[in-house]
């Protein structure tokens, strides 16, 4: 970032002789914007293949542009700047930062492959994870894998070439292949066992590492981190409190992606809020409250697309539902009638990507018949989300429908970065004409 910075001072310098102060304040907050953008994205990940990496590139720098944008407009500085060396700077920059990219991501895997090729690797494991954990490691090829030594008896081992062996035979496979690393691949039930192997193998020069057979339980955006010293698995844990920087730059772009949407809508908001006011008597909005982030009741924004009538018990709209205006049916097609959440975006109760959210009494309604449908409320409700570019939109008349919903929200959060917002937002455009909306 050094050199984008100092590529901006240059060209500020070459056409004015001197270097303002507004363009030393630019260059600081591009520094400060630069680094969540960049770690959120992942731009500098090593696994990235190039294409990849610098589509990542482009889009951490777009948004940290994007940024600059909104607080110079915010602050009504933007007529300070030279639009040339902006323009200038804007496109030289990221072509200054390709060259560095590439090498550095080169040079890291290189090293990162020669070392790891160094390591020949045994699996521990009692059951058909340790085959399952085999067969990711081989299709990484991040290392030697030599194979999975059974610990204990197991259907899935007896015709598997991946098994090699039975614990028994561990000290002569690992002086026969050279092992350097242990995975253990055991159950929480197999404590004792786990500490039996690694007293046993202290006087080794291998390395063990246990990896946790979780896959009965229902993890949400589980970790491990350490705590007062001490190793900590992380079960359930919001996205938005484990990734605190990269919480800060999901706010940020939605606020800032958000206000822009507000100015440039600004003219179908106004049509279709007159449309909505003479298509029947009533108020342009419809206001209900609905379920945020962490169970907190928020009141979520739409145009409003019924008759006026009593919404003492919640319904959803489906086909041919005669509360629906003419003017409605459309809105609701094209999705319309969701424009006002921006401003629920703006104000901080919503994100623009994110699980839907639902109406109190619908989440009332499943909370008891969804096995952890609450915990999609772990991250900000969105106004589009995985679900819905997914094909999960529109009226969930049945639980198998609403369970799916869920299912997909909960791989969101599971795997939540900006990177997957900013598919989600481009995919969206896409999905709005839909013929399951009502």
């Amino acid at each position: 970032m050094s050199l984008v910075i100092s590529t901006l001072l240059i060209l500020v310098y070459t056409k004015n002789g001197s270097i303002d102060f507004h363009y030393r304040i630019a260059g600081i907050l591009t520094l400060f914007i630069s680094v969540p953008a960049y770690s959120a994205t992942n731009t500098y990940y090593k696994r990235h293949g190039y294409l990849n990496g610098l589509l990542r590139l482009f889009i951490a720098w777009t948004f940290t542009l994007t940024c600059l944008s909104t607080v110079a407009f915010i602050t009504k500085s933007s007529e300070l700047f030279s639009r040339e060396v902006i323009i200038t700077w804007a496109l030289v920059s990221y072509a200054i930062q390709v060259p560095p990219y590439l090498l550095l991501h080169y040079l890291s895997r290189r090293y990162h492959e020669r070392n790891s090729h160094h390591y020949n690797s045994l699996i521990i494991g009692s059951d058909g994870v340790a085959l399952k954990l085999a067969d990711s490691f081989i299709q990484q090829n991040q290392f030697p894998l030599v194979g999975v030594v059974s610990a204990s008896p197991f259907e899935d081992s007896e015709n598997s070439p991946l098994v090699v062996g039975e614990l028994t035979q561990l000290r002569a496979l690992i002086t026969e292949h050279n092992i350097r690393r242990l995975y253990l691949a055991l159950s929480l039930q197999d404590a004792q066992r786990i500490e039996a192997l690694y007293i046993d193998l202290l006087d080794l020069n291998v390395d063990v590492v246990w990896i946790p057979d979780l896959d009965s339980m229902l993890l949400l955006n589980h970790s491990v981190s350490e705590v007062g010293g001490r190793p900590a698995i992380h079960l359930n844990e919001s996205p938005l409190t484990s990734y605190p920087t990269a919480a800060f730059s999901k706010a940020l772009m939605d606020r800032s992606l958000a206000l822009l949407a507000i100015i440039g809508f600004s003219p179908v908001l106004l049509v279709v809020a007159l449309a909505v006011k003479l298509s029947s008597p009533g108020p342009i909005l419809f206001k209900q409250q609905r379920h945020g982030w962490n169970g907190k009741v928020i009141q979520v924004l739409k145009f409003r697309s019924m008759k006026v009538h009593d919404d003492k018990h919640v319904q959803q709209a489906s086909k041919n539902d005669s509360r629906v205006t003419a003017v409605g049916r459309f809105i609701r097609r094209t999705s319309l009638d969701e424009l006002p959440q921006l401003f629920n975006v703006l104000h901080g109760d919503m994100s623009l990507v994110g699980p839907r959210p639902h109406a109190v009494a619908h989440n009332d309604y499943y909370t008891d018949k969804i096995h952890a449908y609450m915990a999609r409320h772990r991250i900000k409700p969105g106004i589009t989300g995985l679900a819905q570019i997914s094909g999960c939109r529109g009226e969930t008349d049945t639980i198998d429908k609403m369970q799916k919903r869920v299912e997909i929200d909960l791989d969101y959060i599971n795997n939540w970065s900006l990177w997957l917002d900013v598919k989600i937002i481009i995919k969206t455009p896409f999905t709005l004409i839909s013929k399951d909306i009502y």
